[in-house]
């Protein structure tokens, strides 16, 4: 697939996520009947399709989850002109939310009913400068382990060219939800 195709495909399949979570619950927070007794993935999936609300950051920070999966977890955006810092570039905290949330979102996946998981440990490498005419950059998060306790995962931001933006990766904590 060329630039543009996979340009057109991106377009379309964030514009349809935003709208089906913006016409649903809206931004907000998930309330805790919407979230027992269903894994990780299932509240993922309720979040994509407007079916719990999706968290006001990605307003704040210009992007939405588009596809989720068990263990994988992709989110578009494009950073604006408001995401840079005084010296005229892109702010590394951006980056690194948009990373943190293909990241956790992959390892929410893999959570079984009754497990959560917060982030311990975030490693991020800026390798592209990207700016306000970058245009949509994905996050594409996959988890490469998740044990009892522990989970790890790794994600990069690609644009629709293929080219690498950003790498991380997560160590996160996985503990009983909600607590005895």
């Amino acid at each position: 697939m060329n630039h543009e195709q996979t340009l057109a495909e991106w377009t379309a399949q964030h514009d349809a996520a935003k709208a089906r979570m913006a016409a649903g619950a809206g931004a907000g927070l998930a309330k805790m009947e919407d979230l027992v007794g269903k894994t990780g993935l299932q509240q993922m999936q309720a979040l994509l399709d407007g079916h719990t609300p999706y968290p006001h950051i990605a307003d704040t920070m210009d992007f939405t989850l588009v596809e989720v999966g068990e263990g994988r977890a992709v989110f578009q955006g494009t950073p604006q002109m408001k995401h840079y810092n005084p010296l005229g570039s892109v702010h590394g905290g951006w980056y690194a939310t948009l990373l943190d949330s293909a990241l956790g979102c992959a390892v929410h996946t893999m959570m079984p009913v009754g497990r959560a998981y917060t982030t311990a440990e975030l490693g991020v490498n800026i390798v592209r400068a990207a700016s306000f005419k970058s245009g949509p950059l994905r996050a594409i998060g996959t988890v490469i382990h998740c044990g009892r306790q522990m989970a790890t995962a790794e994600a990069r931001i690609v644009g629709p060219d293929g080219k690498l933006y950003a790498h991380a990766t997560t160590t996160c904590l996985v503990f009983e939800f909600p607590p005895k």
